[in-house]
């Protein structure tokens, strides 16, 4: 399956994405804020990054934008995963790099099938 990076502070949210993609069979690597983040993306160029939009110190947006400048972070999918879903969030989310987006609260039921359509 896939190696997926998940930048997450919230231990839950953090707990339940990985307990998801991990029970079908992807390989998990966790960050809990945008620097490290940024860092493991770096050293190990997953095939997927989950990005929560609201971290401490360096926010989402700022996270992606610096990934999109590495030319090896170029072709891989950016999810932001937030509970920003007023008007204009989705293009402020979009125009910062990301991919696509998924909200907050995630449903266990389905998310694994919204996140392997980016596969």
């Amino acid at each position: 399956m896939a190696k997926i990076l998940i930048i997450e502070d919230n231990e839950q949210n953090l707990y339940l994405e990985t307990f998801i993609l991990q029970k079908n069979g992807h390989e998990i690597i966790q960050a809990r804020h945008g620097e490290q983040g940024i860092a493991l993306a770096a050293q190990t160029v997953p095939d997927l990054i989950l990005l929560d939009i609201q971290l401490p110190g360096m926010d989402g947006y700022t996270v992606a934008e610096k990934l999109r400048k590495n030319p090896r972070m170029a072709g891989i999918p950016i999810i932001a995963v937030t509970s920003y879903a007023m008007t204009g969030d989705r293009e402020r989310i979009l125009a910062a790099g990301c991919t696509s987006y998924i909200e907050k609260p995630i449903n266990p039921d389905t998310f694994h099938l919204e996140i392997i359509q980016f596969l």
